[in-house]
């Protein structure tokens, strides 16, 4: 009920218990109290006996802490695996997933996981990259994973028109 209050927060709040109702009405009231607590709960009993009767035989087993989420979950997904979610659990690695797509975005090959750097760069000539600079615009599809040579200090970099 009280599973945030600290120790020091439960002393304060007896001193100043002490404090508002004094040591000789303090038993009367903490019985009050007390007593109130356990109306609620009859109350709160009744009313749930009083709905499992009300929906019938088929709910007889229906748990009102199956209403949250959180337990509801936990009681008709995880532990009850007829839909194979443990298998699927199981076999999925997420740091090797993201390492591979990492991989495939860089255009490293599977074997080696080196990271490329940041001084490489991709060729995005519409040459391919044999062919050389000088001989005029070939056909060829813009190549995305082979890394092109670091261009000259004053050499402009490629333009590409499809990319604007």
């Amino acid at each position: 009920m009280f599973f945030d209050i600290g120790p020091l927060e439960l002393v304060a709040l007896v001193i100043l218990a002490v404090l508002i109702f004094g040591p000789d009405k303090l038993p009367k009231v903490i019985a009050d109290v007390m007593g109130f607590v356990r109306k609620v709960r009859a109350f709160s009993d009744n009313a749930k006996e009083d709905i499992r009767s009300e929906l019938g035989p088929e709910f007889k087993d229906f748990e009102f802490e199956d209403l949250k989420p959180r337990n509801f979950v936990r009681k008709h997904v995880l532990e009850n695996d007829q839909y194979g979610l443990q298998e699927i659990r199981n076999g999925f690695d997420l740091k090797k997933e993201m390492a591979e797509v990492t991989d495939a975005v860089h255009g490293v090959d599977g074997a080696s996981s080196a990271d490329p750097g940041p001084t490489s760069r991709v060729n995005f000539s519409k040459e391919s990259p044999a062919a050389g600079n000088g001989s005029g615009g070939g056909s060829a599809a813009p190549d995305m994973f082979t890394k092109g040579a670091k261009p000259a200090r004053n050499e402009r970099p490629p333009f590409d028109p499809d990319a604007t």
